[in-house]
């Protein structure tokens, strides 16, 4: 009986317990542990890339260290560089003296035969130019040719057992889009710096004459030159070009050729030996917001064409309006650029334009550039 008692006594509570922690479960399920997220909730708030790994380790062994070799003559005399001296030894017989000039940039081998797309002002100049692979290997390049007018330059190995990067859209790119740069910074070996896609069609900076940068703020320093921009995934993007800045160390604001552009050059330069761009004589300028406004769309102002030109063949009159070229909208004068950098001579192009009120059509074929004399 005593013990009956007790156990009505301890079991009570117990219960009444049991009974008390169900109904808080139900009442407050954020007291619930492990519990899984309601059927159409967000279930990716713990779930992100933590680490970029795999995307470097996909792209970095197709970035290789590139060296180049410059001769370089010099007179052997100490006392050359005085100005009180200088103009006796330029007109004397001291005998001169060569010496190598040696610098470093990056590369990034884009295929299986070897090609390697690095930055023309890397090798622009050099006797010799040589290549690290990232497994330690050495070898000379030959250049194939390069793309001034975008400050490219298509080298070329001859070695088995390479990698060849993976080639993204540049196309796709956003601003805000996680990107790494891959080169050798200083000299001090392959390294890798994390940054986002700060601006797109990046141009007029004078760094070259065919501007369509990719703006990012992921470091690139010197010997980064010609190496890999790559998106999260360790698709190629860019080839790292330039810094905004003039001390030699990186702020934050860099720019990369996008890669279709620069697998464009690379494809001519391999099958005509150079880049071969379309010429059509025709100058163009921003319009005032009113003129702009008053005819209903946007445009640019032909201001200039060239006497002979395919432009003036193709009918042109100087404040013909044009609206489209190929269907493509034009913004502002970079638009004009970014449509016709990649037309090819003998190509046909359509440009939609406004003349006195009416909307014509006007088809031009694009001829190479004038030889300058």
């Amino acid at each position: 009986m005593f013990l009956q008692r007790l156990l009505q006594f301890v079991g009570w509570p117990i219960t009444a317990g049991v009974i008390i922690a169900l109904l808080a479960l139900l009442l407050f399920p954020q007291l619930r542990g492990n519990q899984q997220p309601p059927q159409g909730a967000n279930n990716n708030l713990n779930i992100g890339v933590v680490s970029y790994a795999d995307a470097v380790n996909r792209a970095a062994p197709a970035v290789v260290n590139v060296y180049t070799e410059k001769r370089v003559v010099q007179r052997n005399q100490n006392l050359s560089n005085n100005p009180f001296f200088r103009h006796l030894y330029n007109n004397s017989n001291i005998p001169q003296q060569e010496r190598m000039q040696k610098t470093l940039g990056s590369g990034v081998i884009v295929d299986d035969a070897g090609l390697i797309l690095t930055n023309n002002h890397v090798i622009n100049g050099a006797d010799r130019i040589s290549v690290l692979l990232y497994d330690g290997r050495y070898t000379n390049a030959e250049l194939i040719g390069i793309d001034k007018a975008n400050d490219l330059a298509v080298l070329k190995i001859q070695i088995d057992n390479i990698s060849a990067i993976t080639l993204g859209n540049s196309d796709n790119i956003r601003v805000g889009d996680v990107v790494l740069a891959i080169g050798n910074p200083f000299g001090v070996g392959q390294s890798v710096s994390q940054g986002i896609v700060s601006a797109t069609g990046r141009w007029n900076l004078g760094i070259n004459s065919a501007e369509n940068f990719i703006q990012t703020d992921a470091a690139i320093n010197p010997g980064n030159s010609g190496g890999a921009l790559i998106d999260a995934h360790g698709n190629l993007i860019g080839i790292n070009t330039a810094m905004l800045d003039e001390t030699g160390a990186s702020f934050g604001i860099s720019f990369a050729v996008p890669v279709d552009k620069a697998m464009n050059s690379l494809k001519q330069i391999v099958e005509f030996g150079g880049v071969r761009r379309g010429w059509l004589g025709i100058g163009v300028t921003q319009p005032t917001l009113e003129f702009a406004q008053n005819l209903g769309a946007e445009g640019l102002l032909v201001s200039e064409i060239e006497r002979d030109s395919p432009a003036a063949k193709a009918g042109f009159q100087i404040n013909d309006y044009i609206t489209h070229i190929d269907n493509v909208p034009l913004l502002n004068e970079h638009s004009v650029a970014k449509s016709l950098i990649n037309i090819q001579p003998n190509a046909e192009i359509t440009f939609r334009i406004i003349r006195d009120g009416k909307a014509l059509e006007i088809k031009a074929i694009a001829a190479f550039p004038p030889t300058k004399t």
